[in-house]
Protein backbone atom coordinates (compact mmCIF):
# COMPACT_ATOMS: atom_id res chain seq x y z
CA UNK A 1 0.00 0.00 0.00
CA UNK A 2 1.29 3.47 -0.90
CA UNK A 3 2.71 5.53 1.97
CA UNK A 4 0.65 8.69 2.61
CA UNK A 5 2.25 9.85 5.87
CA UNK A 6 5.81 9.76 7.22
CA UNK A 7 6.24 10.20 10.99
CA UNK A 8 9.76 11.09 12.08
CA UNK A 9 11.45 11.18 15.44
CA UNK A 10 14.00 14.00 15.68
CA UNK A 11 16.95 13.28 17.99
CA UNK A 12 18.99 10.32 16.85
CA UNK A 13 16.80 9.87 13.77
CA UNK A 14 16.17 12.91 11.56
CA UNK A 15 18.77 15.12 13.23
CA UNK A 16 22.36 14.06 12.64
CA UNK A 17 25.25 14.05 15.09
CA UNK A 18 25.96 17.70 14.26
CA UNK A 19 22.52 18.64 15.56
CA UNK A 20 20.96 19.53 12.20
CA UNK A 21 18.69 18.04 9.55
CA UNK A 22 21.02 17.33 6.65
CA UNK A 23 20.52 18.60 3.13
CA UNK A 24 20.05 15.01 1.97
CA UNK A 25 17.20 14.45 4.39
CA UNK A 26 15.65 17.80 3.50
CA UNK A 27 15.67 17.04 -0.22
CA UNK A 28 14.11 13.61 0.26
CA UNK A 29 11.36 14.96 2.51
CA UNK A 30 10.53 17.74 0.08
CA UNK A 31 10.31 15.28 -2.80
CA UNK A 32 7.96 13.11 -0.74
CA UNK A 33 5.82 16.14 0.11
CA UNK A 34 5.70 17.08 -3.56
CA UNK A 35 4.14 13.65 -4.16
CA UNK A 36 1.41 14.49 -1.65
CA UNK A 37 2.87 12.61 1.32
CA UNK A 38 2.29 14.18 4.74
CA UNK A 39 5.51 14.77 6.70
CA UNK A 40 4.95 14.76 10.48
CA UNK A 41 7.56 15.31 13.20
CA UNK A 42 6.99 13.17 16.31
CA UNK A 43 9.37 14.09 19.11
CA UNK A 44 9.85 13.91 22.84
CA UNK A 45 10.93 17.56 22.81
CA UNK A 46 8.49 20.26 23.92
CA UNK A 47 7.45 22.78 21.29
CA UNK A 48 9.87 25.43 22.61
CA UNK A 49 12.83 23.12 22.00
CA UNK A 50 12.11 22.33 18.35
CA UNK A 51 15.17 23.14 16.23
CA UNK A 52 15.00 25.93 13.68
CA UNK A 53 15.46 23.33 10.93
CA UNK A 54 11.89 22.08 11.44
CA UNK A 55 10.44 25.50 10.65
CA UNK A 56 12.70 25.93 7.61
CA UNK A 57 11.39 22.84 5.82
CA UNK A 58 8.21 23.68 3.90
CA UNK A 59 7.28 20.01 3.71
CA UNK A 60 6.64 19.89 7.48
CA UNK A 61 3.29 21.21 8.73
CA UNK A 62 2.41 19.16 11.83
CA UNK A 63 4.52 18.42 14.90
CA UNK A 64 3.72 15.98 17.69
CA UNK A 65 5.64 17.17 20.74
CA UNK A 66 6.25 16.01 24.34
CA UNK A 67 5.90 12.37 23.24
CA UNK A 68 2.50 13.04 21.71
CA UNK A 69 1.02 15.19 24.47
CA UNK A 70 0.46 17.99 21.96
CA UNK A 71 -0.11 18.41 18.22
CA UNK A 72 0.58 21.77 16.56
CA UNK A 73 -0.03 23.06 13.06
CA UNK A 74 3.11 25.15 12.62
CA UNK A 75 1.80 26.92 9.51
CA UNK A 76 -1.11 28.33 11.45
CA UNK A 77 0.75 28.35 14.80
CA UNK A 78 -2.17 26.54 16.38
CA UNK A 79 -2.17 23.70 18.91
CA UNK A 80 -5.29 21.61 18.38
CA UNK A 81 -4.71 18.48 20.49
CA UNK A 82 -3.53 17.95 24.06
CA UNK A 83 -3.17 14.82 26.18
CA UNK A 84 -1.67 15.83 29.54
CA UNK A 85 -1.13 14.12 32.88
CA UNK A 86 -4.16 14.12 35.15
CA UNK A 87 -4.00 16.18 38.37
CA UNK A 88 -3.84 12.92 40.35
CA UNK A 89 -0.95 11.62 38.27
CA UNK A 90 0.97 14.85 38.79
CA UNK A 91 0.36 14.80 42.54
CA UNK A 92 1.53 11.21 42.87
CA UNK A 93 4.59 11.83 40.69
CA UNK A 94 5.59 14.82 42.83
CA UNK A 95 5.07 12.76 45.98
CA UNK A 96 7.45 10.10 44.68
CA UNK A 97 10.08 12.40 43.19
CA UNK A 98 10.36 14.57 46.31
CA UNK A 99 11.85 11.55 48.10
CA UNK A 100 14.81 11.47 45.71
CA UNK A 101 17.42 13.84 44.36
CA UNK A 102 17.21 13.81 40.57
CA UNK A 103 17.28 16.56 37.98
CA UNK A 104 13.61 17.22 37.26
CA UNK A 105 12.02 18.99 34.31
CA UNK A 106 8.43 19.43 33.24
CA UNK A 107 6.75 20.64 30.06
CA UNK A 108 3.75 22.97 30.25
CA UNK A 109 2.02 24.45 27.20
CA UNK A 110 5.02 23.65 25.03
CA UNK A 111 7.56 25.25 27.38
CA UNK A 112 10.24 23.34 29.30
CA UNK A 113 10.93 24.16 32.95
CA UNK A 114 13.79 22.89 35.10
CA UNK A 115 14.78 22.99 38.75
CA UNK A 116 16.34 26.43 39.23
CA UNK A 117 19.33 25.57 41.45
CA UNK A 118 20.56 23.01 38.91
CA UNK A 119 20.08 25.41 35.98
CA UNK A 120 22.03 28.18 37.69
CA UNK A 121 24.83 25.78 38.60
CA UNK A 122 25.14 24.72 34.97
CA UNK A 123 25.05 28.36 33.90
CA UNK A 124 27.81 29.24 36.37
CA UNK A 125 30.14 26.30 35.76
CA UNK A 126 29.35 25.37 32.17
CA UNK A 127 29.37 21.74 33.29
CA UNK A 128 26.76 18.97 33.09
CA UNK A 129 26.55 15.34 32.06
CA UNK A 130 24.06 16.59 29.44
CA UNK A 131 24.44 19.10 26.60
CA UNK A 132 25.03 22.40 28.40
CA UNK A 133 23.92 24.63 25.51
CA UNK A 134 20.71 22.63 25.10
CA UNK A 135 19.87 23.06 28.80
CA UNK A 136 20.60 26.80 28.84
CA UNK A 137 18.83 27.53 25.55
CA UNK A 138 15.68 25.44 25.98
CA UNK A 139 14.98 25.22 29.73
CA UNK A 140 13.39 27.86 31.97
CA UNK A 141 14.45 27.77 35.65
CA UNK A 142 11.89 27.81 38.47
CA UNK A 143 12.81 28.00 42.15
CA UNK A 144 10.59 25.10 43.21
CA UNK A 145 9.99 22.63 40.40
CA UNK A 146 7.67 20.49 42.52
CA UNK A 147 5.54 23.42 43.63
CA UNK A 148 5.44 24.62 40.03
CA UNK A 149 4.15 21.25 38.86
CA UNK A 150 1.42 21.22 41.50
CA UNK A 151 0.39 24.75 40.54
CA UNK A 152 0.04 23.58 36.95
CA UNK A 153 -1.39 20.11 37.56
CA UNK A 154 -3.73 19.19 34.78
CA UNK A 155 -1.54 21.04 32.25
CA UNK A 156 1.65 18.99 32.53
CA UNK A 157 2.59 17.45 29.18
CA UNK A 158 5.57 15.52 30.48
CA UNK A 159 7.79 15.10 33.53
CA UNK A 160 11.42 14.37 32.71
CA UNK A 161 13.65 12.65 35.28
CA UNK A 162 17.37 12.75 34.50
CA UNK A 163 19.94 10.38 36.00
CA UNK A 164 23.58 11.33 36.36
CA UNK A 165 24.16 7.94 38.00
CA UNK A 166 22.71 5.48 35.50
CA UNK A 167 22.81 2.63 38.04
CA UNK A 168 19.87 4.27 39.83
CA UNK A 169 17.59 4.27 36.80
CA UNK A 170 16.27 0.64 36.86
CA UNK A 171 15.06 0.76 40.46
CA UNK A 172 13.47 4.17 39.94
CA UNK A 173 11.73 2.93 36.84
CA UNK A 174 10.07 0.16 38.85
CA UNK A 175 8.75 2.75 41.32
CA UNK A 176 7.52 5.00 38.53
CA UNK A 177 5.65 2.14 36.88
CA UNK A 178 3.43 2.04 39.98
CA UNK A 179 2.26 5.63 39.50
CA UNK A 180 -1.46 5.82 38.63
CA UNK A 181 -2.75 7.11 35.29
CA UNK A 182 0.69 7.41 33.69
CA UNK A 183 2.92 6.00 30.99
CA UNK A 184 6.67 5.67 31.49
CA UNK A 185 9.08 5.89 28.58
CA UNK A 186 12.53 7.20 27.65
CA UNK A 187 14.04 9.34 24.90
CA UNK A 188 17.68 9.09 25.99
CA UNK A 189 19.74 6.61 28.00
CA UNK A 190 20.01 9.08 30.89
CA UNK A 191 16.30 9.79 31.40
CA UNK A 192 12.84 8.49 32.21
CA UNK A 193 9.71 10.36 31.18
CA UNK A 194 6.30 10.40 32.82
CA UNK A 195 3.35 11.04 30.53
CA UNK A 196 -0.42 10.80 30.81
CA UNK A 197 -2.34 7.53 30.92
CA UNK A 198 -2.83 7.43 27.14
CA UNK A 199 -0.06 9.79 26.06
CA UNK A 200 2.21 8.42 23.34
CA UNK A 201 3.47 9.20 19.90
CA UNK A 202 1.25 6.35 18.70
CA UNK A 203 -1.97 7.83 20.11
CA UNK A 204 -1.18 11.29 18.72
CA UNK A 205 -0.31 9.78 15.35
CA UNK A 206 -3.67 7.99 15.21
CA UNK A 207 -5.30 11.38 15.81
CA UNK A 208 -3.28 12.77 12.91
CA UNK A 209 -4.47 9.88 10.75
CA UNK A 210 -8.10 10.73 11.48
CA UNK A 211 -7.48 14.39 10.66
CA UNK A 212 -5.72 13.67 7.38
CA UNK A 213 -7.74 10.62 6.34
CA UNK A 214 -4.71 8.32 6.47
CA UNK A 215 -4.97 4.71 7.63
CA UNK A 216 -2.28 3.21 9.93
CA UNK A 217 -1.20 0.84 7.17
CA UNK A 218 -0.50 3.89 4.97
CA UNK A 219 1.97 5.30 7.50
CA UNK A 220 5.74 4.98 7.69
CA UNK A 221 7.44 5.82 11.00
CA UNK A 222 11.11 6.09 11.90
CA UNK A 223 12.81 6.19 15.28
CA UNK A 224 15.70 5.13 17.48
CA UNK A 225 14.60 5.17 21.15
CA UNK A 226 12.07 3.42 23.43
CA UNK A 227 9.59 6.30 23.16
CA UNK A 228 9.34 5.50 19.43
CA UNK A 229 8.33 1.86 19.86
CA UNK A 230 4.59 2.47 20.27
CA UNK A 231 4.56 4.68 17.17
CA UNK A 232 6.44 2.13 15.11
CA UNK A 233 4.15 -0.65 16.31
CA UNK A 234 0.97 0.96 14.97
CA UNK A 235 2.34 1.90 11.54
CA UNK A 236 2.29 -0.21 8.43
CA UNK A 237 5.98 0.42 7.77
CA UNK A 238 8.07 0.74 10.96
CA UNK A 239 11.72 1.65 10.35
CA UNK A 240 14.64 1.96 12.75
CA UNK A 241 17.80 3.88 11.96
CA UNK A 242 21.07 1.98 12.19
CA UNK A 243 22.00 3.64 15.49
CA UNK A 244 18.68 2.68 17.14
CA UNK A 245 18.54 0.66 20.35
CA UNK A 246 18.08 -3.07 19.88
CA UNK A 247 14.56 -3.03 21.33
CA UNK A 248 13.56 -0.50 18.67
CA UNK A 249 15.15 -2.51 15.88
CA UNK A 250 13.18 -5.52 17.09
CA UNK A 251 9.85 -3.94 16.05
CA UNK A 252 11.13 -2.55 12.74
CA UNK A 253 10.56 -4.08 9.32
CA UNK A 254 13.61 -2.33 7.90
CA UNK A 255 16.87 -1.00 9.35
CA UNK A 256 18.00 2.17 7.59
CA UNK A 257 21.47 3.71 7.72
CA UNK A 258 22.28 5.74 10.83
CA UNK A 259 21.02 9.25 11.57
CA UNK A 260 24.45 10.59 10.56
CA UNK A 261 24.33 8.73 7.25
CA UNK A 262 21.03 10.25 6.07
CA UNK A 263 19.03 7.22 7.15
CA UNK A 264 15.78 9.12 6.74
CA UNK A 265 16.59 10.02 3.16
CA UNK A 266 17.59 6.44 2.37
CA UNK A 267 14.30 5.06 3.71
CA UNK A 268 12.20 7.70 1.94
CA UNK A 269 13.96 7.01 -1.36
CA UNK A 270 13.54 3.25 -0.95
CA UNK A 271 9.88 3.14 0.06
CA UNK A 272 8.28 6.41 -1.04
CA UNK A 273 10.17 7.87 -3.98
CA UNK A 274 9.73 4.83 -6.19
Amino acid sequence: MAIKLIALDLDGTTINNDGVISEGNRRALQKAADKGVNIVIATGRPFCALPRDVFEIDAIRYVLTSNGASITDIRENKTFYENCLSPLATEKAVELLRKHDYIIECFVNGVAYIDGPYYYEVEKTGMSFRDVNYILNTRNPVDDIYGFMLENKGHIENINVNFEDMSEKPAMREKMLLLPETTITSSFPHNLEIGGATTSKAEALMQMGKLLGVKPEEMMAMGDSPNDIAMLSVCGLPIAVGNAMDEVKAVAKYIAPTNHEDGVAAAVEKFVLV
